[in-house]
């Protein structure tokens, strides 16, 4: 019988929830850096539900090192994977070509695929190249890194009222005051959350809205929001841990999980294109600045 994978994914994230925690949540700043998930070979990121899955198996086997790789991989770089030790499950999509019943044309069915990757702390041997040095960040000033780029998105972003939202119809993001936030951590969070709202809508990715706090569109566009932000702290290394967490959002996710099985993986899928959305902007004005210096 052919697995599951995405109600074994949701089950896996509904235990979660149930005891209260998100699983996307994560304390960064006490290990000096960001801790987006890479292949230790290749150096590429992992994306979308393959981000929190290895979080997770992170944080319950207490790994340190945000870099994963396959068995094979693990032997081509001269190593191996100890006898005894438990890989973690990650996925991603491939497609089955089928003949359409109605139209006779030949169509490509996307489904997912799963393989296994191990931490490289299960693994002795490795011949990788040592990890680059990372600065400690202050989290208790402005950074202006991530100043920069929340500024290169273009986002028309006001600082006033003492309540953080995006407003759809200005189109525009507010935050309180930096310095009425607890941490520099707590303070850009929210403003990638707020960020990932922005970029839902429609003259950008165009990400349906929920109508009312609670409907299933509302809590989607919540989730992906979170888990924008999430992975933005991860980059930049900021805590997203301690951020309080609210029941009746938690209570709002784990029905939309039991009456949709997908719903987490096209959530996760979504802040990734957020963010990817967001990097490309940060490029494109990156790219315009050393056209005018070159000019």
């Amino acid at each position: 019988m052919a697995r599951n994978l995405h109600s074994e994914i949701t089950a896996k994230i509904l235990e979660a929830l149930r005891a209260g925690a998100l699983p996307w949540r994560q304390q960064w700043t006490s290990k000096g850096a960001g801790q987006m998930p890479r292949n230790a070979v290749t150096n590429r990121a992992y994306s979308g539900v393959n981000v929190v899955l290895l979080w997770q198996t992170a944080q319950e086997r207490c790994y340190l090192s945000p870099k994963w790789l396959t068995f094979k991989q693990a032997i081509d770089a001269g190593g191996n994977v100890r006898k005894g030790e438990k890989g973690t499950t990650v996925v991603f999509v491939s497609t089955i070509d089928r003949e359409d019943e109605e139209t006779g044309k030949r169509i490509k069915i996307p489904f997912l695929k799963a393989y296994t990757v191990f931490n490289v702390a299960q693994c002795d041997g490795l011949q990788l190249d040592a990890p680059a040095p990372v600065a400690i960040r202050n989290e208790d000033q402005r950074d202006e890194l991530a100043d920069a780029f929340m500024a290169s998105t273009g986002a028309r972003i006001t600082h006033g009222e003492a309540r953080a939202y995006y407003r759809p119809i200005e189109d525009r993001v507010n935050l309180p005051p930096f310095e009425t936030f607890e941490s520099a951590s707590a303070y850009y969070c929210t403003a990638f959350h707020e960020l990932t709202h922005w970029t839902g809508a429609a003259q950008r990715l165009d990400r349906v809205k929920g109508k009312r706090y609670g409907d299933r569109e509302y809590s989607f566009e919540e989730l992906v929001a979170e888990l924008g932000a999430a992975f933005c702290c991860a980059e930049f290394g900021f805590d997203n841990a301690e951020l309080a967490n609210s029941a009746a959002y938690i209570e709002g996710f784990i029905k939309l999980l039991e009456d949709h099985d997908r719903a987490f993986i096209a959530a996760a899928s979504a802040a990734s294109k957020a963010v990817e959305y967001m990097r490309g902007l940060a490029l494109a004005e990156e790219a315009d600045q050393v056209l005018d210096v070159a000019a």
